[in-house]
């Protein structure tokens, strides 16, 4: 228990540590932007600017962040169905739907005990031994893993050059994707002769213990896989997964779009955003927070949003969903879970 709380504490104090790190920078910035305006001091307040920007936000767009992500996770409970059915058990469409509700709800409070939570109150209302459900929680991580593997290759093809340009201090420089570079070129030509020369050389190279690591590492991720071809329906677990993926990219448009400063930038940019943004997730903090703030506010940099107003999208897209929907779901989960599952115990005792 002690572990626990000291492990809870440590995220949390990255989380509000980073978060704290980012407002100061982005204060400092915003009090010197008013300096250079003639903006008085006592006139200039970046928390007054976020309240001023949360109150510009088009309502409209914002319910359909909170549209894409409630699909989301309809779509994220029927792959969760399809998984367990093989198992010999069939998880209620309900059941999944909160308990996946009710994990978000718990990565607020500890980053990743999400997943224990949601593993462990499926397989406590719909019996089933909890090392099976969790067996399942595998193989829903490694295709969100392949799906950010996928997304990541997008933006770096179609927006990479955007990104090659800022690195560079270069501003309206050349657009367009990576396939356009010839440096990339030349490095995806490197990397296609190395994977030449591996396979040339892969029966000397077997006996190296660094190899035999890799090997294994990539056979788990194949058995995984491989696992999702034997369900009764491979395909339609493929569309639930790029459905997932594509609602949480729609998310991250519409929240651009809700934001007046944000508004004007297209797929493309909002393609490398949304990775920004996604990687702030995967950084252990609790929701994101901080972690998430940090990426999304160097994404937007990238298209030349500036730094209070990439903040106030930081914060406006995290309320949204993180603070407002994951609570008032995860409570909405913790209220029902209870009482759907006492009128289907009850409704079995009178049929017996």
């Amino acid at each position: 228990m002690l572990k626990k709380s000291l492990q809870f504490l440590l995220f949390l104090g990255i989380g509000v540590t980073i978060l704290t790190l980012v407002f100061r920078s982005q204060n400092t910035a915003f009090q010197e932007q008013c300096r250079l305006d003639g903006v008085p001091a006592d006139q200039c307040s970046l928390t007054d600017k976020l309240w001023t920007d949360f109150s510009t936000v088009q309502l409209g767009w914002m319910l359909l962040v909170v549209i894409a992500f409630t699909i989301s996770n309809i779509f994220r409970a029927l792959r969760w169905q399809m998984l367990i059915e093989p198992l010999g058990y069939r998880a209620g469409f309900a059941n999944s739907l909160l308990t996946i509700l009710l994990g978000y709800f718990a990565n607020l409070g500890f980053p990743r005990m999400g997943e224990v939570v949601r593993a462990g109150t499926l397989a406590q209302y719909e019996k089933i031994p909890v090392e099976k459900v969790m067996g399942t929680m595998v193989v829903d991580r490694l295709m969100d893993f392949i799906c950010l593997f996928l997304v990541i290759g997008l933006a770096f093809v179609f927006e990479g050059q955007t990104l090659l340009d800022f690195i560079a201090g270069r501003k309206g420089g050349e657009q367009g994707g990576l396939l356009q570079n010839s440096l990339i070129l030349t490095t995806f030509g490197l990397m296609f002769a190395g994977v030449a020369v591996f396979f040339i050389f892969r029966k000397k190279l077997m006996h190296l213990p660094v190899y035999q690591k890799i090997a294994k590492l990539v056979k788990g991720f194949w058995d995984g896989l491989r696992s999702v071809f034997k369900l009764k329906s491979p395909s339609l677990f493929l569309l639930y997964s790029g459905g997932i993926w594509l609602m949480f990219f729609l998310q991250c448009w519409f929240n651009l779009k809700a934001f007046p400063p944000t508004a004007h930038l297209d797929a493309g940019a909002t393609l490398m955003i949304f990775v920004f943004g996604t990687l702030g997730f995967v950084i252990p903090s609790p929701g994101g927070m901080g972690t998430f703030h940090a990426l999304a506010i160097a994404g937007l940099a990238l298209y030349g949003v500036g730094g209070s107003d990439a903040f106030s999208y930081a914060n406006i897209a995290f309320f949204a969903i993180q603070i407002f929907y994951n609570i008032v779901a995860g409570v909405l989960a913790l209220v029902l879970l209870p009482l759907i599952n006492k009128k289907r115990t009850h409704e079995t005792t009178r049929s017996l």
